[in-house]
């Protein structure tokens, strides 16, 4: 009998790794234990060769569900073999490298039990077990034991003690373990106190179907809830939560009902029906009576229950409801019981609370499927923080935190070759954000016990992230170290694809709203070439004026003035004479506009193009006045295009330098204005235009470079219509194209590229 110690790490802790292995050991019928640590699992076993060969195939081959294996290690050991059978024993401590699971959304099993009326947890809301169930919401610290999450307030009762200690059940060492003798409760309240009822699930759902607005406490935060097929109702929570124009989520009982008003893949539904569950935007049918969930968009986002609260819910009303985080607009989504009680009064008409702590918010994360595959667009519960796996050239590079940006807001710890992006945090634009994203990263760095030598930050000095960054690298004696943004932006994607730093050219194609380029202006159509360690600005839209700074992001129409002014000069209102431009315009202070652009005052130059894209859905009237959030006149202006046959699209003039000038482009946009051309056939021009140019100035930079790995990121990236148009151009001409999966494309992936880039500085 020979003994082996075999250390795994990865996502093996909650997942019910333990007893798999448990299993395995014994049917092998080998000797000794395994035990949590710091690392991941350790296993001791003696047996024979054939048996531990035997046992260690089926152990890598085929984990528990929601477990991953990152690495095994094995060595011999010299210890005479224990008696008695394979064994659980106490997890241990040490150094802290393994993974924290993301929340899943409840399996089969415990679905079918809450469903059954002689299962003890029939219609039980806090129902899970080790595949499903709760994990980074509750978690304090690691090793991840019930003592370590907010479930430790609830003592077990005999039966659930007994299925915790029994390896041969589905929920040994399940943490959040519970039934409704012992765990978590669930009422309902309003303004006045509890409500009395004997079933707090059956009255939420009438109060919902009569037209009330509910705050319903989840597993990540709280959501504000109302039947979302009733217009003036989404209206009445669009004014009370001061959510003018916004999309909201939906969550509908099931595929059925989903098809009932969204057209829905196969593989769609599957991306809906993972573990992660996750928000998917779908196309919304014409006749679908949602359009006040969307305003001006095509596509809504819908997610099914994922938790046995959901369910429960769900199975009890009528049809989909608005499932959007509750906080208000600008603050982040509320977490407890009193903060949800003051700050959502005046929103919410009642309140479906429980007794278990929220430890770490989590927005629900937001995916799409592309012609190329799913693609994250905001990532959050049940996918963070799985981490990112990097190339052994990061084998040993020192712990690096990365703060991320200003907004889409996460920060990238960087740990013994694998990189932790947080979950989305919001825009940094408030106190309270500003707050929890300090907080979420004191939190990570105590679960992960990371002690950071190097801390990155954006090459932008008045981000809040970076203030904070520089002010917690000279607290604990950090190297800081300053990144370009854009070039952090084409970083993430490589490292997400896990190119090897030793070989690793690249160019990329980075398209956003505005980001601090390395020569001190301000940058956003780029063309980088370049690899972990540096790049050079190879090509770049043509800089266009900012008039007003950040008032020209929230308002399309000065943007527009100021790209008819870099076409066209003095004479930009003669060029736009018979269309609606000119009438648009007539009510605007445009001579204002004009003297702060001559004089340069506040009116900064960017070769964003992001506001190219503000420019062009002003000039057609969408989002003209205002943009009530991020990307909206963009996103119309996408979707105004449907399924059009395009011959072709507008031109631009490119110069030796690199430079991409629209003003060919403008000419062609106002002659078809001029024209009568229909503003969805102008659109659909302007993206195909703009795809045809980019494609042919990123192959020139490709061949002179001699790579043909091309990178697509930023959050202009997330335009599905100009994605698919370029990804399908560059691959016709055997380019390689990377385009961003696991992470989202703005700036909220922005945090891994920092951290690598930081981390192979000298």
């Amino acid at each position: 009998m020979i003994g082996r110690q075999i250390t795994v790490r990865g996502r093996v802790q909650g997942v019910g790794f333990r007893p798999f292995v448990w299993r395995l050991a014994r049917d092998a019928g080998l000797r000794g234990h395994i035990l949590n640590d710091g690392a991941g699992v350790t296993i001791a076993a003696w047996g024979s060769q054939a048996a531990l060969d035997k046992f260690l195939h089926n152990m890598t081959e085929s984990p528990p569900p929601l477990a991953a294996i990152e690495a095994v290690t094995t060595k011999r050991l010299s210890a005479v073999a224990p008696s008695g059978r394979f064994r659980i024993a106490q997890s241990d401590s040490g150094e802290i490298s393994t993974e924290i699971t993301p929340d899943a959304a409840i399996c089969s099993d415990c679905l079918t039990e809450i469903h059954d009326p002689n299962d003890r947890r029939y219609r039980y809301p806090f129902t899970n077990c080790t595949h499903c169930g709760p994990r980074l919401s509750i978690v304090k610290r690691i090793p991840y034991d019930r003592a370590q999450t907010s479930m430790r307030d609830f003592e077990m009762c005999d039966d659930c003690q007994r299925e915790y200690d029994d390896p041969s059940d589905r929920r040994f060492h399940a943490q959040p373990n519970a039934c409704p003798i012992c765990g978590p409760k669930v009422w309902l309240e309003n303004e006045e106190g509890p409500i009395d009822c004997t079933d707090p699930l059956t009255e939420t759902a009438q109060q919902l179907m009569q037209g009330q607005i509910i705050a319903i406490k989840g597993v990540g935060g709280f959501h504000l809830a109302c039947d979302a097929t009733d217009a003036k109702l989404v209206q009445k929570l669009r004014e009370r939560k001061h959510r003018k124009a916004k999309p909201f989520a939906i969550m509908a009982k099931d595929v059925d009902q989903i098809r009932v008003y969204c057209h829905l893949s196969d593989a769609e539904a599957n991306l809906l029906a993972t573990p992660a569950s996750p928000i998917v935007l779908l196309k919304m049918r014409q006749d679908a009576p949602l359009s006040s969930i969307a305003p001006g968009l095509d596509r809504i986002g819908v997610m099914l229950p994922h938790a046995p609260l959901h369910h429960l819910l769900m199975a009890r009303v009528d049809g989909p409801l608005v499932m959007t985080s509750g906080n208000r607009s600008h603050t982040p989504q509320v977490t407890n019981n009193d903060q949800a009680r003051s700050t959502l009064a005046d929103i919410a008409d009642a309140w479906l609370m429980h007794d278990r702590d929220i430890v770490n918010r989590l927005d629900d994360s937001l995916m799409r499927l592309d012609h190329d595959g799913p693609s994250v667009l905001r990532r959050g519960r049940g996918l963070a923080p799985a981490p990112i796996h990097l190339r052994e050239g990061f084998a040993g590079v020192a712990q690096t935190l990365a703060m991320g940006a200003e907004l889409k807001s996460t920060f990238c710890l960087l740990k013994n070759g694998q990189a932790i992006p947080s979950q989305h945090i919001g825009d940094l634009t408030t106190a309270e954000i500003y707050a929890d994203f300090r907080a979420k990263i004191a939190l990570f760095r105590k679960l992960y016990g990371m002690k950071p030598e190097v801390i990155a930050v954006d090459m932008h000095p008045d981000y809040l992230s970076s203030r904070w960054g520089r002010h917690l690298a000279e607290d604990i004696g950090a190297r800081i170290v300053r990144v370009q943004h854009h070039h952090a932006h084409m970083v993430s994607c490589l490292a997400e694809h896990q190119i090897n730093p030793d070989d690793a050219l690249t160019v990329g194609l980075v398209l956003d709203g505005t980001g601090l380029g390395s020569d001190g202006t301000i940058w956003g159509g780029e063309i980088l070439q370049g690899d972990y360690r540096g790049f050079e600005r190879k090509a770049h839209f043509a800089p266009v004026a900012l008039p007003g700074g950040e008032q020209a992001v929230r308002e399309p129409w000065r943007n527009l003035v100021a790209h008819l002014i870099a076409a066209f000069g003095d004479d930009w209102q003669q060029q736009i004479t018979g269309t609606p431009i000119s009438q648009m315009l007539a009510r605007k202070p445009t001579a204002l506009i004009s003297q702060m652009i001559a004089q340069r005052l506040n009116a900064p130059l960017a070769s964003s193009a992001g506001r190219l894209f503000d420019a062009v859905a002003a000039a057609l009237g969408v989002a003209f006045d205002q943009q009530h959030y991020e990307g909206q006149a963009a996103m119309e202006l996408e979707a105004m295009i449907g399924y059009r046959a395009i011959s072709g699209g507008y031109s631009a003039a490119v110069s030796d330098q690199g430079i991409i000038s629209w003003q060919p482009l403008w000419s062609d946009l106002i002659t078809d204005l001029q024209a009568g051309v229909e503003p969805a056939m102008i659109a659909a021009r302007f993206h195909i235009g703009l795809a045809e140019v980019l494609a042919d100035t990123v192959t020139r930079v490709a061949s002179e470079a001699h790579t043909n790995r091309i990178v697509l990121s930023g959050g202009v990236m997330q335009n599905r219509f100009l994605h698919r148009h370029l990804a399908e151009k560059l691959r016709a001409r055997d380019l390689t194209v990377l385009r961003h999966a696991n992470l989202p494309a703005n700036d909220g992936g922005i945090s891994l590229g920092q951290a690598c880039i930081a981390a192979l500085r000298d």
